[in-house]
């Protein structure tokens, strides 16, 4: 493949990468930092992004930027809620979310995880395995849901309280998302994009996160590839609609390691 060609295959793939680190290291920040960080090492030996599928090319020289980085980065500028995060993420078996997240949200079949993390298939699957049970008895929280169709907002709902969540309501529109907010302190939300009254629920989420705090976001958007640019705020968590069951679960249960300590409970 010419330099051009791997710079375009490169550049298709790198919003999900960004995705994909986001989630990983729970900010922007971090996420970002991790995908530039390939992106250098692969300028640097073109045989790190060697293989027949880019994709799978580019998250395995991630993984090893990863692995050999001793994990997470920018401790140093570090919020109280990231570090609180570490602390809770350090009680997990080792390279689980990795393939958790390899596997929800990205898709990547078993094999591949293997491929990209450089281990046999068999494990990929028993890690996959041991991360949705680590992570599903570990944390509780309350978790407001802003969504306008009523169907699909039912079912995050009945997805979240069957994780054992609390659920604190189901905003529709701008305005009715700051009121519950300000009704019941969420400790996660879990939001679409566009709202019933044609209002952002970017814009809403801004609003609330300057009165409430730092806390985690999950966005839901048919066009994930439009907050994956890196040029601006974006999210460090997004599912893609349509969206699975799965999916679903594997990024609250992430996100929920990065959300404050107050009202919540270990499992």
């Amino acid at each position: 493949m010419s330099a051009a060609d791997l710079a375009q295959s490169i550049g298709r793939e790198l919003p999900y990468l960004r995705r994909y680190a986001r989630a990983l290291t729970g900010t922007q920040r971090a996420g970002d930092n991790y995908a530039a960080a390939t992106l250098e090492a692969i300028l640097a030996d073109r045989s790190m992004a060697s293989g027949d599928d880019t994709r799978i090319s580019l998250f395995r020289a991630f993984h090893a930027i990863w692995q050999s980085s001793g994990q997470p980065v920018d401790t140093e500028n570090q919020s109280a809620r990231e570090a609180q995060a570490q602390s809770h993420l350090r009680t997990l078996t080792p390279n689980s979310r990795e393939a958790l997240l390899l596997r929800t949200i990205e898709e990547l079949r078993y094999d591949q995880i293997a491929e990209v993390m450089q281990i046999d298939q068999d494990e990929a699957e028993e890690l996959v395995q041991i991360a949705l049970n680590e992570m599903g008895r570990a944390i509780r929280g309350r978790v407001m849901v802003i969504e306008d169709e009523t169907i699909i907002a039912m079912d995050l709902k009945g997805i979240v309280q069957a994780m054992g969540h609390e659920v604190t309501g189901i905003a529709r529109t701008h305005s009715a998302a700051i009121q519950l907010a300000e009704d019941r302190r969420p400790d996660l939300i879990l939001a679409d994009i566009q709202l019933a009254d044609g209002s952002s629920g970017i814009d809403a989420v801004n609003e609330l996160l300057t009165s409430l705090g730092d806390l985690p976001v999950i966005f839901i958007t048919a066009f994930p590839e439009r907050l994956l640019t890196g040029d601006r705020p974006e999210p460090a968590f997004l599912i893609s609609k349509p969206y699975s069951e799965e999916q679903v679960r594997s990024a609250v249960s992430q996100a929920m390691f990065f959300a404050s300590s107050e009202g919540m409970t270990a499992a």
